[in-house]
């Protein structure tokens, strides 16, 4: 559980938040986890937000209104994860029937509730925190998404956009191949492993499963249109690999030594 429920202050909430889209929640939230010790990613196998602290995994599932829509997708994140939460705009008002019914449902269904106002002093407020969840889990699941978290290497999605194809671990591995690729024109799967691209490379490069990639030669490709098209799309992950992959390939740190070696200091004319 994040942290124990305080009780809702009402002074907060007689103001009403300017209307919010399902984005402008998500950073807010991954602040006030990453604050808290967790590893925040976005867009991860269904959830709109991922955590994990130790063995713990909750899930937070954001919308710009409580409706069964975000009750049957927060039912559905409970199959996996030790609390789920869901995550709201702060509203006009918490008096009233409809505040204190939406309380009482989340309660029965054993999931958190947190409000958030990016332009407030306090951006996220914990206004309800899980029960316990007795359910069987689902481990295969379970298991599925903290693999995903694991793989990627940072948060390269956004929580409730979804303006480009999802990074995931898979696709990052691609971007990663693609950018070092794109770096001469065309490489060996040596060479690319030999940048740290993974021993997975060759089977990636074999399956090519987004169509990024062009054999040329024996254990030699390029990049196709789409190949190229992809580090437009994904630049800042490609930019990042392909300043990564510079420092790593140890042919070219090779030839810098080597250079280096054959500069003789010069000796001025007495």
């Amino acid at each position: 559980m994040i942290l124990a429920a305080p009780a809702v202050d009402p002074t907060i909430a007689t103001v009403a938040t300017p209307r919010l889209r399902e984005s402008d929640l998500y950073p807010p939230l991954r602040a006030h986890l990453e604050r808290l010790g967790y590893t925040v990613r976005g867009e991860v196998l269904d959830c709109d937000l991922a955590a994990v602290r130790g063995e713990e995994l909750i899930a937070v599932e954001l919308k710009v209104g409580f409706n069964a829509t975000l009750l049957i997708q927060a039912a559905a994140r409970q199959r996996a994860c030790d609390s789920v939460y869901v995550a709201i705009p702060r509203p006009r008002t918490t008096r009233g029937l409809d505040w204190q019914g939406m309380l009482n449902l989340l309660k029965r269904l054993g999931m958190g509730l947190l409000v958030v106002d990016p332009a407030s002093p306090v951006p996220v407020q914990v206004v309800l925190d899980p029960r316990d969840w007795r359910q069987v889990v689902d481990q295969v699941r379970r298991a599925a998404i903290l693999t995903e978290i694991a793989g990627r290497s940072a948060d390269h999605n956004q929580g409730g956009v979804n303006r480009r194809p999802l990074v995931t671990a898979y696709r990052e591995r691609a971007i990663r191949i693609a950018a070092s690729i794109g770096r001469d024109g065309q490489a060996t799967t040596a060479e690319l492993r030999a940048r740290g691209t993974g021993e997975q490379t060759a089977p990636m490069l074999y399956q090519d499963v987004y169509g990024w990639f062009v054999r040329v030669a024996k254990g030699t490709y390029r990049l196709s249109d789409r190949g190229r098209e992809a580090l437009v799309t994904y630049g800042d992950l490609a930019r990042h690999y392909a300043g990564a992959d510079a420092k790593e390939d140890p042919a070219a740190e090779t030839a810098a030594g080597s250079s280096t070696r054959r500069r003789k200091p010069t000796s001025s004319a007495t």
